[in-house]
């Protein structure tokens, strides 16, 4: 199969960046996607037996029978099946090599420099190059030779400690929440390396990432031994915060997170001199109370009431949607937060710059789609 017309690489800020992206499934092809759609030309590596593993994940267009996941986490990818332990293969990889500027990989720590391209290898080869490292742990440390999954770095950072309702199970978000988070921090800190002008290594594991998130709850039990207890849908020190039924059994969801705004619901409550309720620290002793008005006031209203009486008030309200609703939404589509690509609809750019857009052009190839181009011309 023949390339797209024109390559990512064409347009955008990343115009003059090659990137081999290694890696399967989603938090390392999530940071080179993210650099593709900036102009990065990226080449997808896989098997050429089996490819990756996300072409079958999940959900499949009904119209040709790939993989949704595949589509758009490996959209403007070009795709080049090798084996890298056959010698031919092998050698066309470190040619590539030679002119990249980026590889991105998530084997297990240590696979790589057993097929004989770890670190030393490559930069030796290439000594500018950056060399970026996707595991669940990280290089080193007694936890890094184990499988990393989302779901492990979930429970293990802290996040499912603090999810889900004060006397049930811990909760896991319904979404590949770190895979994601870990994409965006992979080529943040790829496009740091990169500024560096040095050739390296970055070793970004999903544990880590995602415990950025965790905000400064280790601070809190280091200094104090103070754990935040599971809330619901509230936190600690926002009250009122969470979603809220109305008469009409639609959702609302609402946050008081600043004492501006928490005064502002507290009058549209009907309790804006209420002692109890005035600061935070207030708010935080009589939780139950300020939540209980909170539910009740909703439950009494439909949700258009709801919705208008606060934005009236200018305090953080919305509906809860699902994909129906934000399909039909005017906010997305003015946005462009959702696209076409090759008449796929799927996320648009994760952000927007006025002077040096990125584009989309293509959802993700079928296997070796490009391989004879690239096997024929390189880089090109």
């Amino acid at each position: 199969m023949s390339s797209p017309t024109g390559s990512p690489g064409a347009n955008g800020p990343l115009h003059d960046l090659r990137v081999l992206d290694l890696s399967t499934v989603l938090a390392g092809p999530n940071a080179a996607r993210y650099l593709a759609d900036f102009g990065a030309d990226v080449i997808k590596v896989e098997r050429p037996d089996s490819g990756d593993s996300l072409r079958n994940m999940a959900w499949r267009d009904p119209r040709d029978g790939t993989g949704l996941w595949w589509k758009l986490v490996n959209r403007n990818k070009r795709t080049l099946a090798l084996d890298l332990k056959d010698p031919t293969d092998r050698e066309l990889f470190l040619r590539l090599v030679d002119d990249a500027n980026v590889v991105i990989e998530n084997f297990r720590p240590g696979t790589l420099e057993r097929l004989g391209l770890g670190p030393d290898e490559l930069l030796a080869r290439n000594p500018r190059l950056v060399l970026t490292r996707v595991t669940g742990f990280g290089q080193d440390g007694p936890y890094a030779s184990r499988p990393g999954f989302a779901t492990i770095a979930e429970v293990m950072s802290g996040l499912s400690a603090i999810s889900g309702e004060p006397d049930g199970q811990p909760m896991l978000p319904a979404i590949a929440l770190t895979d994601e988070v870990t994409g965006v921090v992979a080529a943040f800190a790829t496009m740091v390396a990169l500024h560096s002008g040095r050739g390296q290594v970055v070793d970004v594991s999903l544990l880590e990432s995602l415990f950025q998130l965790m905000g400064p709850l280790i601070s809190l039990f280091k200094i104090t031994g103070q754990q935040q207890p599971r809330l619901g849908t509230g936190l600690p020190y926002t009250v009122p915060r969470g979603t809220y039924r109305c008469s009409d059994g639609k959702w609302v969801g609402l946050s008081a997170s600043a004492d501006s705004v928490a005064a502002r619901v507290n009058r549209v409550l009907g309790v804006g001199d209420d002692p109890r309720f005035a600061t935070f620290a207030d708010r935080m002793a009589h939780r139950d109370e300020l939540e209980a008005v909170m539910t009740a006031w909703c439950a009494a209203r439909p949700q258009v009431e709801v919705l208008q009486a606060f934005t009236d008030a200018e305090a953080a309200i919305g509906p809860v949607l699902d994909m129906a609703d934000i399909a039909a939404d005017p906010h997305y589509a003015a946005r462009d937060a959702i696209v076409d690509v090759e008449g796929l609809p799927m996320q648009g750019l994760l952000a927007k710059l006025s002077a040096t857009p990125g584009v989309l052009k293509w959802h993700g190839r079928p296997l070796d789609a490009d391989g004879d181009d690239i096997r024929e011309h390189g880089w090109g």
